[in-house]
């Protein structure tokens, strides 16, 4: 497997907090990957830089062999809408549009053909078991309904890699599992590499890696044994 995210001597201070305190890491293609530790560990701060939502203060982030540190504002922002997506906490949905047409904003947004667009996201949301649900708005979804939609969203411009944080964190049990099963899946058929900030102990220990961190530094990595 070749490492997909290079992460080197990463630190990020805000005001006199330091909260990244100089964090490697290597993130394989292809796998699921579990970022676990209590709050304030920089868990959701580092997930943020390797998405380059956020800048770090030093150190560098290289994903697909691209320095994204050294890139520019404009340049950063179509990186991240051709290579990554991202599923966080709250579904964050349009509320006036379909299912159907929030999976497609994003291919929309990033030149991709109406036409086009519209097959892939019938197709993500027929994968998600969501295509009869496909022209109903968010209100009138479930919860774990509604983070599938997001899922389904956050694949359709074909990322190399999706971000998610607490993407399970509103849900009840049964959603919950049901979406943590949706991440192994569509690692297992689509080759997607997902790198997870999660609270959640049993997708935490399912990953492929586990990755612990406490007071801005990584104290373990656990591979799985399957």
């Amino acid at each position: 497997m070749t490492n997909m995210i290079k992460i080197r001597g990463i630190k990020k201070s805000f005001g006199s907090l330091e909260v990244l305190k100089g964090i490697d890491l290597d993130i394989e293609r292809g796998k699921v990957i579990s970022i676990v530790g209590s709050s304030g560990a920089g868990k959701t701060t580092l997930l943020q830089i390797m998405g380059t939502l956020d800048e770090a203060d030093s150190g560098s982030v290289i994903i697909d062999g691209v320095d994204v540190m050294k890139l520019n504002d404009a340049q950063r922002s179509a990186f991240r809408n051709k290579h990554m997506g991202f599923v966080f906490q709250f579904h964050q949905l349009l509320p006036e549009f379909t299912a159907l047409e929030n999976v497609m904003m994003p291919a929309l947004i990033g030149g991709v053909p109406k036409r086009t667009a519209r097959q892939r996201a019938e197709e993500l949301l027929g994968f998600m078991g969501l295509k009869d649900r496909s022209s109903h708005k968010p209100n009138e979804l479930s919860g774990g309904e509604k983070q599938r939609v997001a899922v389904a969203r956050a694949l359709v411009c074909k990322p190399d890699v999706v971000f998610a944080d607490e993407p399970s964190g509103s849900l009840d049990t049964q959603n919950k599992q049901e979406l943590h099963r949706l991440f192994f899946d569509l690692r297992d058929k689509m080759g997607q590499t997902f790198v997870i900030v999660t609270h959640d102990e049993q997708l935490a220990t399912l990953a492929d890696c586990k990755i612990s961190m406490k007071d801005g530094r990584i104290t373990d990595i656990t591979e799985s044994e399957s």
